[in-house]
C-alpha cells in the first residue's frame, strides 16, 4: 500500500535518514540538495510511504520545479524489502499523481553509484537529460528525464 504523507512524518524521516546513510556508503556523504519540507505539500508537491504488513518499507516525492514539470526526490526502498518490485511500485505512483495534476514531465537525478536506480529508470522509459542543480557537472551524476501523459480530469 502506497499512501501520501507528510515530508516531516516520522516514518518518512527514518526512511531518508535510511537513505541519506546508504548515500554516505555509496558516495561518501549525504544528498546536500537543499529541500524544505513544504515543497512536498500538495498541489505542488506530494511526498509518500509504501507500507508492507504496516511496516514503511519505500518513500518517495516530487516536487514542482517548473512550469509542468515536476522532480523526483529522495526515492528509496529499504533493504529489507529490495527485490520485490516495490521500486517499480513507488515510481509508477509517483508519474501518476504527478500527471494527476498535470505535469507534462519528470526529471531526476542519480548517480553511477546507484546501478540499480540507473537500469530501474532506463527501463522505465527515462532518457538522459540536461543536468541541473547542485551537482550539474559532478562527473558521477546522471539525469534523467521522461514526458509524462497529462491525465484529462472528469469532474
Amino acid at each position: 500500500m502506497i499512501e501520501p504523507h507528510p515530508f516531516d512524518d516520522p516514518r518518512a524521516v527514518r526512511l531518508i535518514d535510511e537513505l541519506q546513510a546508504e548515500y554516505l556508503i555509496r558516495y561518501g556523504t549525504p544528498d546536500e540538495t537543499p529541500i524544505e519540507p513544504g515543497e512536498f505539500d500538495p498541489p505542488a508537491g506530494l511526498f509518500l510511504i509504501g507500507l508492507f504488513d504496516g511496516d514503511p518499507v519505500a518513500a518517495g516525492g516530487w516536487r514542482r520545479v517548473g512550469p509542468g514539470v515536476g522532480e523526483i526526490k529522495r526515492m528509496y526502498v529499504a533493504e529489507r524489502a529490495r527485490g520485490r518490485g516495490f521500486s517499480r511500485l513507488m515510481l509508477a505512483e509517483l508519474e501518476s499523481t504527478l500527471a494527476a495534476e498535470g505535469y507534462g514531465r519528470v526529471e531526476l537525478l542519480t548517480g553511477l553509484a546507484q546501478p540499480e536506480a540507473i537500469a530501474l529508470y532506463e527501463s522505465s522509459g527515462y532518457a538522459p537529460s540536461a543536468s541541473y542543480g547542485m551537482y550539474a557537472g559532478e562527473p558521477s551524476a546522471r539525469f534523467y528525464g521522461k514526458p509524462l501523459t497529462v491525465e484529462v480530469r472528469r469532474g
